[in-house]
């Protein structure tokens, strides 16, 4: 039933209420199933039944083995085969990822399932991806170039940060050219998530406070990419909100439930800003720090994050006045005081969570800044989302002004 509300008098001025905006097309491909909630873990068992699985491959690391150990072992007395791998350990080559194909493809798997870290979920969704198919996995590296996906695929995230749970994203390094490359496709959207924040408990400080930047960057870029959309901004803004409150808290108490699960909400609502939106220049500048000198990726954005704002906001003073507001600060005597009171509150921020604030912090050597200007110019998929041009000069000033 279709309710009309509208007085006669604002049907009439309706024009002059919603001036003409242009909402752009929207495509979003989500999970079959999110489950959120501490201790959801345990409700995996049951879930792979329902998804009929006989044979079960999990991709995890050896940190995680203890806490997944009374699934497995339920799955097993159940009479579902278990297969459990940790060689996934740093940022994955398409070596990597062909190492451990070989070893899954004689496995058989019906049902592939990723627990941990974004590194390890992007390989497990490619796993899935790659079992009986046809095509090869360099001939679907780009963007919607994967046909088709015929396993079940499962994510569990173990830190808030990456998204990769719910998004259609994976990532890997070419051991060619060392650049890292981009698999977008919606099959790699799993077909169930669940998010456990007692997962990220075990988490150390260090690795909280990156992948928590990291997510935060991933809502703040959607924010104010230039493809930004309505229905995004209602994730992107509450993950910031989300995040920014209470990060701080889940770096110096990593046992607080609390903020570990706040946080871990704001990275599933980055997640969903991945797919329809994605991210921008920090992400694009953050790339050939991982590819050069290996950095972690969560690291490397929060480095970032503060000069690429300051280099963006005159293109974008509304947007980065309300990221102000999403972050907790007040509003000032105009947009553009609001907006660097952004900019302020993340500096902050980084620094309360101890994260390195410059790139000479973290031994990139400043004679490298043109090398890396250069390889950043080829993440075009990303760059053109940022609402400033960033050209090869203003790459090199970006990363001097983070040097």
């Amino acid at each position: 039933m279709l309710i009309d509300i509208l007085p006669v008098k604002d049907k009439q001025n309706l024009k002059e209420l919603l001036p003409n905006v242009e909402i752009p097309e929207l495509k979003i491909h989500f999970p079959g199933k999110v489950v959120f909630g501490n201790d959801s873990l345990k409700y995996l068992p049951d879930e792979l039944l329902q998804l009929s699985a006989s044979r079960v491959f999990i991709l995890t690391i050896a940190p995680l083995l203890p806490q997944i150990q009374d699934c497995t072992a339920k799955l097993k007395d159940l009479g579902v085969e278990v297969y459990t791998d940790t060689s996934i350990i740093k940022e994955p080559y398409f070596s990597d990822f062909d190492s451990i194909m070989k070893k899954v493809e004689l496995l058989h798997p019906d049902v592939v399932v990723g627990i941990g870290g974004g590194s390890v979920l992007d390989v497990a969704k490619l796993i899935a991806a790659q079992l009986e198919n046809e095509q090869s996995l360099q001939e679907y590296v780009g963007i919607n170039l994967l046909k088709s996906r015929k396993k079940k695929l499962v994510c569990i995230p173990a830190t808030s940060g990456t998204g990769s749970e719910v998004s259609p994203n994976a990532i890997l390094v070419d051991d060619l050219d060392n650049q890292k490359k981009g698999i977008i496709s919606p099959y790699l959207v799993p077909d169930m998530v669940l998010v456990d924040p007692l997962l990220t408990i075990s988490m150390p400080p260090d690795i909280t406070a990156a992948t928590g930047l990291d997510a935060l960057t991933h809502c703040l870029e959607a924010y104010t990419n230039k493809f930004a959309h309505p229905l995004i901004d209602v994730y992107a803004f509450e993950g910031m909100r989300q995040i920014v409150a209470n990060l701080e808290l889940a770096v110096k108490e990593g046992s607080n439930k609390d903020a570990r699960a706040a946080v871990a909400m704001g990275s599933l609502l980055g997640g969903f800003c991945l797919g329809p939106v994605n991210t921008a220049g920090v992400h694009a500048l953050s790339y050939p720090l991982g590819s050069n000198f290996h950095l972690p990726h969560g690291l490397s954005n929060a480095i970032l994050l503060p000069y690429v704002m300051e280099f963006n906001l005159p293109s974008a003073i509304s947007r980065y006045a309300q990221v102000a507001i999403a972050l907790g600060c007040c509003r000032e005597e105009s947009e553009e005081a609001t907006a660097y009171k952004g900019i302020e509150r993340i500096k902050r921020l980084i620094e309360a969570c101890g994260i390195p604030a410059r790139l000479r912090d973290v031994g990139v050597p400043e004679q490298a800044i043109p090398e890396m200007a250069t390889a950043a110019l080829k993440i075009t998929r990303l760059l053109k989302n940022n609402p400033r041009t960033i050209t090869i000069e203003d790459a090199i000033g970006i990363y001097q002004a983070a040097y």
